[in-house]
This record gives structure tokens, sequence and C-alpha cells, in this order.
């Protein structure tokens, strides 16, 4: 497929011309993509608590408290400030759950760019639609033999 060669492509090489936050964007997604972290969609701010707890088996509850605690403690930007660059940049858990590879790496292709996933799924389309034309327009020919 299309996107998998352009996938690891561009992760190698076309990042350099991209600046900074580009290839930061890249190394968060790749990251998060390995170990299945995401913000969860039932949180109160951003999710990044209840995703933190989900993620590593720990209660919601005390995720939460854990980390009021620091941020009163260490004040607001060491924690604070990772706390909104994580609901920032982690993507959204998904909504259904990923059965397999191919399901997981759409959804994160449609989170990074929702416009190219809707271009590969047409072209794909267009493709079998192309691939059903070719075979009417065989079956309905006058050469066509059906035996």
């Amino acid at each position: 497929m299309r996107y998998h060669k352009n996938r690891y492509h561009y992760a190698g090489t076309e990042m350099r011309g991209r600046g900074r936050s580009g290839g930061f964007r890249q190394r968060i997604d790749r990251l998060t993509a390995a170990e299945g972290f995401y913000r969860s969609r039932r949180g109160i701010i951003f999710g990044v608590c209840r995703g933190l707890a989900e993620h590593f088996n720990f209660s919601v509850f005390w995720t939460r408290v854990l980390v009021l605690i620091l941020f009163l403690f260490t004040g607001f930007w060491p924690v604070g400030v990772l706390y909104l660059l994580a609901g920032l940049l982690l993507q959204p858990e998904p909504v259904i759950p990923l059965e397999n590879k191919s399901d997981e790496e759409f959804y994160h292709s449609y989170t990074r760019s929702r416009s190219s996933a809707i271009e590969r799924i047409k072209s794909k389309f267009d493709n079998i639609d192309r691939r059903i034309q070719r075979m009417e327009d065989t079956v309905t020919s006058k050469e066509f033999d059906f035996k």
C-alpha cells in the first residue's frame, strides 16, 4: 500500500526539511502509537489523567490526586505546562477498539490528516470501481463466450 511506503520514507528522510515542529510531532505520534497511549475521551480536562490511568492500570482517582499534588507543590510551570502539552499532542483514544494493525494504521493516519485519509479511501473505491468496470466490459463484450 502507498501509505506504508510513504510513512516510513517520510519518517526517515523527508523529515529533515520540515523543521523542528514537524519532526517533533512525528516523534510524538510514533511514540504514542507504539505504546498505545491516548487521551481519554471521557476525561474531565483533556483526558490526560484518565488516559494515563487506563494505560498503566491505575486508579483514575489516585492519578488525578497525584497530578494535583504535583501541580500544587511544583507550581504551574512544570506540571501544568506538561499537562497542557500532553493534552494538545496526544491523540484521542479511538471511539471503537482497534482490532488489527491495519485499523490502527488507518486511525493514526486519520488523526494526523483527515484529508489524506479520505483521499486514501476515495482512491481505494475508485480502484474497485475501475476493476468492476473492466469486468463488466469483458463480460458484456461480443467476444466473451460464457462456457
